[in-house]
């Protein structure tokens, strides 16, 4: 949609096709599922080790419950060989009667609510299918209609204009006008790492966990420097797309969130519109 003055900014431009809005709400709600089915699972031995020849009592992160001498429950998180009480939220936390149970996560915070093993491993290979299938459509048709490679793939220009744009998003300055159209560099390193680094490595590094997959492919746990380190690592990129999603809701709250929210339901977007300066008369002067 165009303005009368044909070298301003449209007033809005059509942002996100349907397949794009299809495969973003799939992608949100297969990721949801197995972030939550993905700790329940985590419950089954809540320790990450790293290294072929694993050292059981080194973990490099374990959350746990505790008896104390007066025989309390208490959570406690190590990491790196430092303790951390976390009673109340991990190691320890309370049941549907409100009391304290040895729980790594709070039930809120998993799939099933209640412990299952069996279960959580259902939801989550059900779920982790359907974002690769989910995921590879995305790719092959954003590929296809070069949307990444003309509009998320970084320029020259846009590399030069980093530090830039970390000033603009610290002092919550958002674009305007023609800017608002187009992704800033920022955007676009955050949606390639997701795509290129974060999803295709879980998926990889979930295989990798998987005895089948290492006799039929012994190249994955060479790669990742074993099961244990797959995991350890399967473990940080999870928490790294939970960080990406805080820090997109966040963003998208501060650019107007009716704005944000509408252009991924329906695929138009309203540009925000730059202030012009108000005339002054000559009476007024």
């Amino acid at each position: 949609m165009s303005t009368s003055d044909p070298g301003a900014p449209p007033l809005k431009i059509y942002r996100h096709t349907l397949l794009t809005r299809i495969t973003h709400a799939f992608n949100a709600l297969s990721l949801l599922v197995l972030l939550l089915s993905g700790l329940n699972i985590f419950m089954a031995e809540p320790a990450l080790f790293v290294g072929q020849a694993v050292r059981w009592d080194q973990p490099v992160l374990q959350i746990s419950a505790l008896r104390t001498a007066d025989d309390r429950l208490i959570g406690a998180t190590t990491i790196g060989g430092h303790r951390f009480i976390t009673t109340g939220l991990l190691g320890v936390s309370n049941d549907a009667m409100g009391q304290p149970q040895n729980r790594t996560w709070p039930r809120w915070l998993t799939l099933p609510v209640y412990r299952d093993l069996a279960t959580a491993r259902r939801w989550h290979f059900f779920f982790a299918w359907l974002l690769v299938i989910n995921g590879a459509a995305y790719l092959a048709w954003n590929t296809w209609k070069r949307h990444i490679q003309n509009d998320l793939w970084p320029t020259r220009a846009d590399l030069a204009a980093i530090p830039r744009s970390v000033i603009d998003h610290l002092l919550l300055r958002h674009p305007v006008g023609w800017e608002a159209t187009r992704y800033n560099v920022l955007q676009k390193l955050a949606y390639l790492a997701v795509i290129v680094v974060l999803v295709p490595g879980m998926v990889l590094t979930g295989l990798t966990m998987s005895p089948g997959m290492d006799a039929a492919l012994p190249v994955l746990p060479w790669a990742f420097g074993g099961r244990q380190t797959a995991r350890t690592i399967h473990f940080i990129f999870a928490w790294s797309l939970v960080a990406f999603f805080i820090i997109h809701m966040v963003e998208m709250v501060l650019a107007g969130p009716l704005n944000e929210i509408g252009s991924i339901l329906t695929g138009w977007y309203r540009v925000p519109q730059a202030h012009k300066p108000a005339k002054v008369s000559e009476a007024d002067q």
